[in-house]
């Protein structure tokens, strides 16, 4: 595995650091402690969760945004257990070091929490994922101790839910003005549970801080500022893949005009003879 990374004390972080083992739930926790940022990503196939992994990506994230840049849906909600189940599981076998993490989807966990547990039970053996996440504060708590309490880690997720967008009346920023004392409850509710992890989505960024100070788990920001322990992106909005994205992405490559260029350039070859060549034939 090749890591190309430029970490201080690279032996003990989660980026560019130990080599020979999966990431742990314990690592995260342990580079809170130290002061350690880190990056996580989505991933969704077997190719590209492997060059994540190369990288140095110590946490990918098999996200139900699936439904949007995988299978084409308009929002999260239609996305099925049966549809992530086995990107995660291709996500899994193609990485060697990453910690995965996979999406319950909606209506895989909120009715009960026998109904996560069986939820978060399909992606451990059959996705072979490290650990879940689930949307929700304080009313998904009881799910969130028993798959704690099942052994299963769970990454909780507040601020914008994408799942409750009807509920939320569109993707706004949350926990503005009086709004922010409620998700600091939340987050300290999800950290009494037992998540390991909180990702905090559309959050203004001096709530994210105090939110941050405040837990002693790590949080995982995604248009939530500079302050928190770590940070989420969508893969396809990073490298520019996506039609349109978010004021909090930043892309960091134009694949979406180097995957056109690749296809025009092939399909002028074949139309003018020029593809296949001598070299990229067999002969009797």
């Amino acid at each position: 595995m090749t890591i190309t990374a430029n970490t201080p004390s690279a032996g003990n972080s989660l980026y560019g650091g130990v080599t020979n083992r999966r990431v742990t739930v314990r690592d995260l926790a342990s580079a809170k402690a130290r002061g350690e940022r880190w990056p996580m990503l989505t991933a969704y196939d077997a190719l590209t969760a492997r060059v994540f992994d190369e990288a140095g990506i110590p946490v990918l994230l098999v996200g139900d945004s699936a439904a949007n840049v995988v299978y084409g849906y308009d929002t999260t909600l239609p996305v099925t257990m049966d549809e992530l189940v086995p990107l995660t599981a291709a996500v899994s076998r193609s990485t060697q070091r990453a910690l995965v993490v996979a999406d319950l989807p909606f209506g895989s966990y909120q009715s009960s929490p026998q109904q996560a547990l069986e939820s978060a039970s399909r992606f451990m053996k059959e996705g072979r994922a490290q650990a879940v996440k689930l949307e929700g504060g304080h009313a998904v708590a009881p799910q969130v101790e028993l798959l704690v309490s099942a052994g299963i880690p769970v990454m909780a997720h507040l601020g914008l839910t994408p799942q409750s967008v009807n509920t939320l009346g569109g993707y706004r920023v949350q926990g503005r003005g009086e709004a922010a004392a409620g998700l600091l409850k939340d987050a300290k509710e999800m950290e009494r549970a037992g998540a390991f992890a909180v990702v905090l989505e559309c959050v203004p960024a001096e709530v994210a801080a105090q939110v941050t100070e405040q837990l002693s788990v790590p949080t995982v920001g995604i248009g939530a500022g500079p302050s928190t322990d770590a940070q989420v992106l969508v893969w396809q909005d990073m490298a520019g893949l996506s039609p349109k994205v978010a004021k909090f992405v930043k892309t960091y490559a134009n694949l979406h005009e180097t995957l056109r260029d690749a296809a025009s350039a092939y399909a002028d070859e074949v139309v003018n003879g020029t593809f296949p060549q001598e070299r990229h034939s067999y002969t009797g």
